[in-house]
C-alpha cells in the first residue's frame, strides 16, 4: 500500500498531460503571502497565457465581506520545486472585478515605472540581501538557543560552521536549492551574525523581475519550514537587546552608474535620496525602528548618511 510520501511524490506525467499552477499573491498585511492551486490542461511557460482566477479578499485583509471578490492577474511563472514535472508557481497581483489594482498591490505601479521606455533604457540591475530568522514553531525562540536562555554572545555565528555555531543549516540548503530549480536568480546564502539567523541573495535581476523573484524565493522558503516544523520570521528585530536585526539589503546601478564617469551619476542619486529619507524609511515597514538604532551594524533612523568602500 502506498505511504503519505509516495502520493505526495506521484509523477503526474506519467498519466496526464495536466499541471498543477500555485498561484501565489502578498495578503493584506503587505507581508503575508498566500497561495492555491489549479489544474490547467497542459504546461504553460508563458504567464500571459495563464487564465485569471480570484480569491475572497475579506478573508486576507484585502476586501469588505459584502464586496470580497478580488481577481488573480498572473505575471511571472516559475518551476515548481515541491511537485517538481511541469508544475508551475505562479506570482500574481491583485485585481477589483473592475480591473483596479487593489491598494495593497505595489507591483502594479512598479511595473508602470520599470516598463517606461527611460526606464527601461537604464537597465536598472537590483541585487536584494533578504536576512531571516528561524524560530523554533512550539516557543517562537530563535533556532539552536536554550529554551528561555541565549546561547554565547555573537561572533562565532557569521558564517559559521559546526553543531554550536550553526543551526537550520538543512533548511537553508534546501532553499537554496530549491530556488535555482525554481529559476530564481539567487546568487548565495550565509549564516549571519545572530545564531539562527540566515541571509539568501537574489540577483543581479533588473527591473520588475527582481521583485518577483524575491517574493517567490520568500514564498519557498515559507513552504520548507512549514515542512520542517519551523518557523520563518522576517522581523527587523526578533530578539531585543544586543543582538543583530535582520534586514533586506539592496544592491542598485543603472547603465548609466556602470559606464566610465558613473560614480557622479551615483552621487547625483544619493543626493536626491537624502532629499526623501523620511518618507523612504516610511515605506520600508514596520519596525525599523527597533533595527536603524546605529548600532548592531545599522545607522540611526533619523540620520542619512552615506560612505564609498
Amino acid at each position: 500500500m502506498a505511504c503519505l510520501t509516495d502520493l505526495v511524490n506521484l509523477n503526474l506525467s506519467d498519466t496526464t498531460e495536466k499541471i498543477i499552477a500555485e498561484y501565489i499573491w502578498i495578503g493584506g498585511s503587505g507581508m503575508d503571502l498566500r497561495s492555491k492551486a489549479r489544474t490547467l490542461p497542459g504546461p504553460v511557460t508563458d504567464p500571459s497565457k495563464l487564465p485569471k482566477w480570484n480569491y475572497d479578499g475579506s478573508s486576507t485583509g484585502q476586501a469588505p465581506g459584502e464586496d470580497s471578490e478580488v481577481i488573480l492577474y498572473p505575471q511571472a511563472i516559475f518551476k515548481d520545486p515541491f511537485r517538481r514535472g511541469n508544475n508551475i508557481l505562479v506570482m500574481c497581483d491583485c485585481y477589483t472585478p473592475a480591473g483596479e489594482p487593489i491598494p495593497t498591490n505595489k507591483r502594479y505601479s512598479a511595473a508602470k515605472i520599470f516598463s517606461s521606455l527611460e526606464v527601461a533604457a537604464e537597465e536598472p540591475w537590483y541585487g536584494i540581501e533578504q536576512e531571516y530568522t528561524l524560530l523554533q514553531k512550539d516557543t517562537n525562540w530563535p533556532l539552536g538557543w536554550p529554551i528561555g536562555g541565549f546561547p554565547g554572545p555573537q561572533g562565532p555565528y557569521y558564517c559559521g560552521i559546526g553543531a554550536e555555531k550553526s543551526f537550520g543549516r538543512d533548511i537553508v540548503d534546501a532553499h537554496y536549492k530549491a530556488c535555482l530549480y525554481a529559476g530564481i536568480n539567487i546568487s548565495g546564502i550565509n549564516g549571519e551574525v545572530m545564531p539562527g539567523q540566515w541571509e539568501f541573495q537574489v540577483g543581479p535581476s533588473v527591473g520588475i523581475s527582481s521583485g518577483d523573484q524575491v517574493w517567490v524565493a520568500r514564498y519557498i522558503l515559507e513552504r520548507i519550514t512549514e515542512i520542517a516544523g519551523v518557523v520563518v520570521t522576517f522581523d527587523p528585530k526578533p530578539i531585543p537587546g544586543d543582538w543583530n536585526g535582520a534586514g533586506a539589503h539592496t544592491n542598485y546601478s543603472t547603465e548609466s552608474m556602470r559606464k566610465e564617469g558613473g560614480y557622479e551619476v551615483i552621487k547625483a542619486a544619493i543626493e536626491k535620496l537624502k532629499l526623501r529619507h523620511k518618507e523612504h524609511i516610511a515605506a520600508y515597514g514596520e519596525g525599523n525602528e527597533r533595527r536603524l538604532t546605529g548600532r548592531h551594524e545599522t545607522a540611526d533612523i533619523n540620520t542619512f548618511s552615506w560612505v564609498r568602500f
